[in-house]
């Protein structure tokens, strides 16, 4: 992680400010803990793509047999993307998974040089055009479904397994996302 957290940081650095800057990828391959990191050394905001899931009403057959539609990419866009876009002070409610409907809290964001969108479905090509850097990263299928069993449980493992792996991966292939990135790291190690 050390290498992942140094390599991005080099490249934020060379970048035009303010940045706003994807990190997808696979799941459990790191991208959470490689944005916190890099906020506590950066300062950085972070937004995670997961407080942006589609809510009940929204999960129609035809949304969610769409590459990637289980983010509300219209939301986000909307919320985030467009205000950080125009350099100002936003405001958004984070989806709530335990409750699936939107949080009460209401999450205050202030500029910042710089803006790390992290999750999966980060680069998805509605989102493109706003980021002045884009990583991908990848980590070995063995060891992602022992981080996902140790993280979530061995039962959430069989839904990763069965549900979340085969449409990330689904997605990643369609839209060629590690292909398309700046930057692609292994976190295996």
């Amino acid at each position: 992680m050390n290498n992942a957290i140094s390599v991005i940081m080099e490249q934020m650095e060379c970048r035009e400010k303010p940045l706003i800057a994807a990190i997808d990828g696979r799941c459990a391959a790191g991208k959470t803990t490689l944005a916190e990191h890099l906020k506590e050394r950066t300062g950085c905001n972070v937004i995670h793509t997961d407080s942006f899931f589609l809510r009940l009403e929204q999960r129609t057959e035809e949304r969610l047999n769409t590459t990637g539609g289980n983010i509300d990419f219209e939301r986000l866009r909307a919320e985030v993307m467009e205000p950080l876009k125009r350099g100002g002070t936003f405001s958004y409610r984070a989806f709530d998974c335990k409750r699936m409907e939107l949080a009460e809290e209401i999450l205050h964001i202030k500029p910042n040089d710089v803006t790390i969108i992290e999750g999966s479905y980060s680069c998805h090509p509605t989102l493109w055009e706003f980021y002045g850097l884009r990583v991908f990263l990848t980590v070995d299928p063995d060891e992602q479904l022992k981080r996902i069993e140790r993280r979530n449980g061995t039962e959430a493992l069989a839904m990763f397994r069965e549900r979340w792996i085969p449409l990330e991966e689904k997605y990643f292939a369609v839209l060629k996302i590690a292909q398309r990135c700046d930057l692609v790291l292994d976190t295996r190690n």
